[in-house]
C-alpha cells in the first residue's frame, strides 16, 4: 500500500508527502484557474503520471527482454475542457534517443506496454489519449 499526506498550504497551493520515503512535491493551481501556475497543478499531475507510468512499464519490459530505453522522452500535452472542469484529452509524444534501432517485435513491446500501464487503465475512456511514438 501506499500512503500519501496531502496538507493545503494556502494561496492554492498544496504540499503532499509520500509516507514510506519522505519524498515531498508542491502543486499550485494553474494560471488557467485562478493560480500562479509556478507548480504542477493536479491536473498537471494527473497527466504526468500516465506518461511516467508508461515509461516505467516500457522499462520493465526492457529489462525484461534485453534492450534499452534509456534516454527516451515523453512530452505530454494536457487539453481541459469545462462544464464541469476536467481534462478532456492527452497527447503524449514518446522520442527514443537518436541512433537506437528497435526490431519490430521491440516495437511491438513497447507499444502494448505503454498503452497497458496501471494508470491507462486507470483513466476513464472518456478521456482522449493519443499516443506518438517516435523511434
Amino acid at each position: 500500500m501506499t500512503f500519501i499526506k496531502t496538507i493545503y498550504l494556502g494561496n492554492l497551493r498544496t504540499e503532499a508527502e509520500h509516507l514510506d520515503s519522505g519524498s515531498k512535491l508542491i502543486t499550485s493551481a494553474p494560471k488557467d484557474n485562478n493560480g500562479d501556475g509556478l507548480l504542477f497543478s493536479p491536473t498537471d499531475l494527473f497527466a504526468t503520471s500516465l506518461g511516467s507510468c508508461m515509461l516505467t512499464i516500457i522499462g520493465m519490459t526492457a529489462r525484461t527482454y534485453g534492450f534499452n530505453i534509456d534516454g527516451t522522452t515523453i512530452t505530454t500535452e494536457k487539453i481541459m475542457g469545462t462544464n464541469p472542469r476536467r481534462v478532456v484529452e492527452l497527447r503524449l509524444d514518446i522520442k527514443f534517443p537518436e541512433g537506437m534501432e528497435y526490431s519490430q517485435k521491440e516495437k511491438t513491446l513497447i507499444i502494448n506496454s505503454a498503452k497497458t500501464c496501471p494508470v491507462a487503465n486507470s483513466i476513464d475512456p472518456a478521456i482522449k489519449k493519443v499516443v506518438n511514438f517516435i523511434w
